[in-house]
């Protein structure tokens, strides 16, 4: 008898379980209260259910932000000033074994024609169009065609432009260089209506001297410098004695020779092609002395050049160490403000059916879309979550609208949709949150409700 008590007990606190189960839930959160995003929230916040559409998509990417930027450390370079270049340093010059007697033809090779490059020394001018639209822009400019004022370029090969940048043209033609220019203005999003000319030719320069008027050191120009026009340039010749006076030519270690009655003779030896680093000596004995003595105090000039110019490579490098230090010990001082939290971020929040409920932050100088919060955190739980709605909860910044939520509805069952995830930008304080299954949630309370009333059975059986 008493058994057969217990059993209809049982029976009866399993039924109420069961009734309590399908029952308490649509009561006032008595057992599991689900979160969900409702127009109805007791209170006097306005919510806005928007759903995304490529259209909306628009409208939602309009709330204004601008994301933060890494400090300027991050982007300077560990460059220094930059002076004018010294040249190198040739090798020993191999000089003939000339006796008495009749002088010797001895030629340099024949060179072909090369086109002028640009080289350190050199002073270049920017010409812009009479306008005032890349002007405005290029205010360097302005000044190199009024004023006439050029740019020298520096020992890396680079003028530096104004307000624009430094750009690298040495080596190069004038055609090229005026390439490397114009795309150059245009990466940085200016006019690049110019014209480039050369103001100075200092990078190359041919030497002259011995028996004339004056010793002068000759520029090479666009056009190719001759033999006759060198030494035009000193003014004339001061020869005693033609049969004995020959023009010695030192390129590149080597010594060459042109009797000067071959030279008057033959108006080709004229028109011989000099090169950048030759040096033209009008002689006038049989020995070479004088000559080789020219050719030391030229060769001592280019070892003093050498020097200088090591020196200056050495300061410069020894700055570009420090100035790298302190921008790595900068950078690595963000870095550690950053770990504690002492530089200021945008966050964006993770809610709801997620792996991990979360806070993101907004990444440097770029947005960051919807995609990429649900997916930098391996996306939702897609037994649990309902795919149909995920929103994006963005608090109204306007006081009048005394803190409206606008709820952006993403319905992502069909997965075309999830395209509008990679266009959703977000801002700051957004909070993604992704709603549960209703299969989820009725789960749910038959876990919260069901285990602790199937222990009523069993309290009434013991007690009976």
């Amino acid at each position: 008898m008493r058994n057969s008590k217990a059993t209809l007990l049982a029976r009866t606190a399993m039924g109420m379980a069961l009734a309590a189960a399908v029952l308490l839930p649509a009561g006032c959160g008595v057992v599991y209260t689900s979160p969900n995003v409702s127009r109805d929230l007791g209170t006097d916040i306005d919510v806005r259910v928007i759903s995304l559409t490529p259209e909306t998509v628009l409208l939602a990417n309009r709330t204004p932000y601008n994301p933060r930027n890494l400090p300027r450390e991050f982007y300077a370079a560990a460059n220094a000033r930059q002076g004018l270049g010294m040249g190198a340093l040739p090798a020993a010059p191999v000089l003939p074994d000339e006796r008495p007697g009749r002088l010797e033809l001895r030629l340099p090779p024949d060179n072909a024609p090369q086109p002028y490059r640009l080289g350190v020394g050199d002073v270049v001018l920017l010409a812009t169009k009479s306008n005032g639209n890349s002007v405005e822009q290029l205010s360097g400019l302005l000044a190199a065609q009024t004023q006439r004022q050029g740019y020298t370029i520096s020992d890396d090969g680079s003028i530096s432009i104004p307000d624009i940048g430094r750009v690298e043209i040495g080596g190069l033609t004038l055609q090229e260089a005026q390439d490397h220019i114009f795309r150059f203005l245009l990466e940085q999003q200016v006019d690049p209506a110019f014209s480039l000319e050369v103001a100075e030719f200092n990078s190359q320069r041919v030497t002259v001297g011995g028996a004339v008027q004056k010793a002068v050191r000759v520029p090479i120009t666009l056009n190719p410098l001759t033999l006759g026009e060198a030494l035009t340039a000193t003014g004339g010749f001061t020869i005693r004695d033609e049969q004995y006076a020959s023009i010695r030519i030192y390129r590149a270690g080597s010594l060459y020779q042109i009797p000067y009655q071959d030279y008057l003779s033959r108006p080709a030896l004229q028109d011989l092609k000099l090169i950048n680093g030759d040096a033209v000596f009008v002689d006038t004995t049989y020995d070479l002395d004088r000559a080789l003595e020219f050719y030391r105090q030229e060769i001592d000039v280019i070892r003093l050049r050498s020097q200088a110019r090591k020196d200056t490579i050495d300061m410069l490098q020894a700055e570009v160490e420090l100035r790298r230090g302190m921008l790595e010990e900068q950078r690595s001082n963000f870095d550690a403000r950053h770990e504690y939290g002492a530089e200021a971020r945008d966050y964006v929040y993770l809610s709801g059916e997620v792996f991990e409920q979360a806070r993101m932050p907004l990444p440097y100088e770029q947005h960051a879309t919807l995609a990429d919060v649900l997916y930098e955190g391996g996306g939702f739980r897609t037994k649990e979550a309902n795919a149909r709605n995920i929103y994006v909860l963005r608090p109204s910044t306007d006081p009048a609208e005394f803190g409206a939520v606008t709820a952006w509805h993403l319905d992502a069952a069909n997965a075309v949709n999830m395209t509008l995830a990679t266009r959703m930008q977000m801002r700051p304080n957004d909070i993604v949150f992704v709603e549960e299954q209703p299969i989820t949630k009725w789960n749910r309370v038959i876990q919260q409700v069901v285990p602790s009333l199937l222990t009523t059975p069993a309290a009434i059986a013991a007690n009976n």
